[in-house]
């Protein structure tokens, strides 16, 4: 990683060649095997079945600014090719709402009045505490604000707290960490849902979750490789409407990817289409034998959970 991001400063995956093409497992070392095995399901979506046809042949994508201190800001969006929006991190532990109005105004002065700024809080807020954030946050023309608050009942009650705003409130750990996807469409909790192929299940279960919540959504990455990314590209060309900029330019964050080049936004735009990891950076990236071993467990692991179905 470029930068510290999420907690991580290495970003860890299995990529696998189905008869589709190339794959990516990939969930966060933290997640246990039954929500990993989502991930997993995701990635044979993706490597063996057939890959929905694209509505269109690009798709345009988001900056994408950590924590970072105020004064770095300019150097994060810098590795970014032209992108009219940008999302920034916002409600960082150890952090304060300072920290996140200094930052997003460096984002806003940076991207000019036309720029779109959306934020990212993960769920880091209480009710009251993003009530005030948004507030503070307000004055810079958010385009919307995503996951504030954790909890189902905490989202419904900010909405109606800012509605008077007009800043819609999108969900992202709420659909994609719920037993239930739909719950947080049907509790009027979110304005917009923020949708990741591989912790969704894959492609085809991602679109028929928009399809049936019946939301605008935003098609997001989970820091994967250029080979995820692509799974994420995949998703965001088949849905009906794409009204939002996606969070696919992840790859900018990282110092080195698997594929040459590497799935980069070129006047903040994706290509559609595979992503071949080269074989001299799966060589010079390889993980360690003990690292693996462990991901070689982890996903037989996920496999057997699969398969008892």
């Amino acid at each position: 990683m470029a930068r510290r991001f999420r907690g991580v400063d290495v970003r860890e995956a299995v990529l696998l060649e189905g008869p589709s093409g190339w794959t990516e497992f990939s969930p966060f070392l933290e997640y246990d095997d039954a929500e990993a095995a989502t991930w997993l399901a995701g990635a044979v979506d993706f490597g063996w079945g057939r890959r929905p046809a694209p509505r269109r042949g690009s798709v345009r994508v988001n900056a994408t600014v950590p924590a970072v201190a105020a004064g770095d800001v300019a150097a994060v969006l810098a590795r970014f090719d032209d992108c009219r929006t940008a999302k920034v991190k916002v409600a960082e532990p150890g952090q304060t709402l300072e920290d996140d109005v200094a930052r997003v105004r460096a984002v806003r002065s940076a991207m000019g009045p036309e720029g779109r700024v959306r934020v990212d809080a993960n769920g880091g807020w209480n009710l009251d505490e993003a009530e005030h954030a948004v507030h503070a946050l307000s004055p810079f023309d958010l385009e919307y604000i995503e996951q504030p608050c954790a909890g189902l009942d905490e989202l419904v009650e900010l909405r109606e707290r800012i509605g008077y705003l007009g800043i819609p409130v999108a969900a992202d750990e709420s659909v994609r960490k719920a037993d239930d996807p739909l719950r947080v469409a049907r509790a009027g909790a979110a304005d917009l849902l923020v949708v990741k192929a591989q912790p969704l299940g894959g492609v085809h279960r991602a679109l028929e979750i928009v399809a049936a919540a019946g939301l605008p959504a935003v098609v997001s990455s989970a820091l994967d490789t250029s080979v995820g990314l692509a799974m994420g590209v995949a998703l965001a060309a088949a849905l009906p409407e794409l009204d939002y900029d996606c969070g696919l330019g992840t790859s900018s964050l990282f110092l080195a990817d698997v594929a040459d080049p590497p799935l980069r936004a070129h006047g903040g735009m994706l290509p559609v289409g595979p992503v071949t990891p080269s074989p001299e950076r799966l060589r010079s990236l390889a993980a360690a034998p003990e690292r693996r071993d462990w991901w070689l467990r982890r996903l037989t692991r996920c496999h057997a959970l699969l398969a008892e179905g």
